[in-house]
């Protein structure tokens, strides 16, 4: 994932791997995907974190073990920047 980070330019974004899944675990968002190949994986979210505490998230619909779909609506980096946009536009 780090040198993912570096090839993308993210200097200014953590990327949190999560190899044993235990951080999906603690925030309740381990998902059985086996119908879809995958086993135990991270249910789809994007989250913002400020200074250890939790903002914002975007949550995917449809949040169950063996979803039938594997929704990517809400949880894109064009969802996360609007919505960063429209907070800078508030505190103007």
């Amino acid at each position: 994932m780090y040198q993912w980070g570096q090839s993308q330019g993210a200097d200014k974004v953590f990327l949190l791997p999560d190899g044993n899944g235990e951080f999906t675990r603690k925030m309740g968002m381990l998902v059985e995907k086996a119908n879809l190949g995958f086993g135990l994986r991270s249910w789809r979210y994007s989250m913002l974190v400020d200074d250890g505490k939790i903002e914002k998230m975007f949550v995917e619909p449809g949040f169950d073990d063996n979803c039938p779909e594997d929704p990517f609506e809400v949880s894109d980096a064009d969802t996360m920047l609007d919505y960063l946009k429209s907070r800078a536009v508030l505190a103007a």
